[in-house]
């Protein structure tokens, strides 16, 4: 199987297990491997024969600012349910999500989780957060 490798997507959101990261939120930087046949788009040249990455860009950008989660790992396993639903395509997906300046003491470091997912992940429930998702600011 093929893979197209999506990388350093950047996106401020209020997921976190602190109150401060849901108030104050923090960047994230995504990393995404999804697996696909590119046979197709190999010998076509033509940009239907191959997932549109930007898709999936846009998708986890507006996950990360939309909806807050307590944990990465929720975050990521969501990013995975939602990437995999845009192309009927991908057979697999793996995210790698980095908090990169969780609020650890003396910490100047970044955390991260990696998990790899196929399509039977579409079924699974997604938690419910009892955050409230972020509000714009008025203008």
């Amino acid at each position: 199987m093929d893979k197209i490798y999506v990388n350093d997507i950047r996106a401020y959101g209020y997921s976190g297990a602190l109150p401060a990261e849901n108030v104050l939120g923090q960047w994230f930087c995504v990393d995404l491997v999804l697996t696909l046949n590119l046979a197709a788009a190999g010998a076509s040249d033509h940009l239907m024969d191959t997932y549109n990455y930007g898709v999936a860009v846009q998708a986890v950008q507006r996950l990360i600012q939309h909806q807050p989660f307590n944990l990465i790992e929720t975050v990521a396993s969501e990013i995975a349910k939602t990437v995999l639903a845009t192309d009927d395509r991908l057979h697999q997906i793996t995210v790698k999500l980095t908090k990169l300046t969780p609020p650890v003491p003396h910490f100047a470091g970044s955390v991260a989780v990696e998990i790899t997912r196929d399509r039977t992940h579409l079924s699974t429930p997604t938690p419910v957060s009892l955050k409230p998702a972020p509000t714009e600011p008025s203008a």
